[in-house]
């Protein structure tokens, strides 16, 4: 069993090193001096800067800001909302409901962003920012949904009945004393959705329109057109932004187990 097990160790640390090793040299060349971007030539931070003073990048990072906190507040309501009821009461279907509702979550990007298209075309709705949002809630809720789930199953019943004996409101006890209770899974579900909402581009591509085009849109095109050390600094922003978002989703489940 022991070289069974450094068998399974040694191919743990190819596929770690084929999954990390082209974010590291991306990470690194956003720093390279060359406008070729094909080998190092020396230390600059050129291009961040120019990344900055892109009025097109600039605005496309604004619009996935602006959908990224639409559709993590929608979520987070939906999500919250939909775990709750879920819990509290007991429906006939709620196996289906949630099957449905976790579908998004494992159909293809492709498949969910021309089944969304199609739907918006058959209602006549304009592509824009109401359209990304929406398509965007339909995969993002799901996992705020997940979150409160799991700490639901943690939840002592007395709890909210003490809070009821003592005179609170069903209204009262929801929101001083479960949503308190609830509010490390509903952190983590909302960072969980912004760092999706954020990152996506297939389903953002369907969906979008030419002056509401998110920043991993604008990335794409412009990949598409050559390289360019100003999409590795671009791209290393992003990055960050999601390890972040993750360390800190981590440090709040470890927290409140």
């Amino acid at each position: 069993m022991s070289w069974l097990l450094r068998a399974f160790t040694g191919w743990t640390v190819l596929v770690l090193i084929f999954f990390y090793v082209p974010i590291a040299i991306l990470i690194a060349f956003s720093f390279n001096e060359s406008r070729l971007n094909i080998e190092w030539t020396g230390f600059t931070t050129e291009w961040y800067a120019k990344m900055w003073n892109d009025r097109v990048l600039m605005r496309a990072a604004q619009n996935s800001v602006i959908v990224a906190a639409a559709s993590t507040t929608l979520s987070v309501l939906l999500g919250t909302a939909g775990a709750w009821l879920l819990y509290r009461y007991r429906y006939k279907a709620a196996g289906l409901i949630e099957t449905l509702v976790f579908l998004p979550m494992i159909v293809p990007e492709v498949i969910l962003g021309v089944s969304l298209l199609i739907l918006f075309v058959t209602l006549e709705m304009q592509l824009g920012y109401t359209t990304i949002v929406i398509s965007h809630v339909t995969f993002c809720f799901p996992f705020v949904m997940a979150a409160v789930q799991a700490r639901l199953a943690g939840l002592d019943p007395s709890l909210e009945e003490a809070a009821l004996d003592l005179g609170a409101t069903p209204l009262q006890a929801f929101f001083k004393v479960l949503v308190p209770f609830l509010m490390p899974a509903i952190l983590s579900g909302a960072l969980m959705a912004f760092t999706l909402s954020l990152d996506d581009l297939i389903v953002t591509y369907f969906t979008a329109s030419a002056r509401t085009q998110t920043l991993p849109i604008v990335i794409f095109g412009k990949v598409k057109k050559g390289l360019d050390p100003s999409l590795n600094a671009i791209s290393t922003v992003l990055i960050l932004i999601t390890v972040m978002a993750l360390f800190l989703t981590e440090a709040l489940r470890r927290r409140n187990p």
